[in-house]
């Protein structure tokens, strides 16, 4: 796989961690929004997520995305919260250093 999607949000992003840990080389997507909750989550939160996210997966490896499918969420709340990903996405990519 060129990306690995993995559920995140509850763990905190533990699994990034074991990632690293494991010296997995690949870009990889832990999620940042539990789906399975009907809260839309906050752009902090998710900027928040994604910042802890960068301490085990270097920034060209890494992808924002909600945990899984968003089958179970209706679309108001589906997209209200893409569009906070995406704004915490670009909040964080605004605070790395210059490449």
């Amino acid at each position: 796989a060129d990306v690995i999607s993995l559920e995140a949000a509850r763990s905190h992003m533990q699994v990034a961690r074991e990632l690293a840990a494991h010296g997995y080389p690949r870009e990889a997507g832990p999620g940042v929004y539990d789906i399975h909750s009907p809260r839309v989550p906050s752009t902090e939160e998710a900027a928040g997520l994604l910042r802890t996210g960068l301490h085990a997966i270097p920034a060209e490896r890494l992808w924002v995305n909600p945990d899984c499918g968003l089958k179970t969420r209706g679309w108001p709340e589906t997209r209200a919260s893409l569009e906070n990903l995406v704004t915490a996405a670009r909040t964080v990519r605004s605070e790395l250093p210059a490449t």
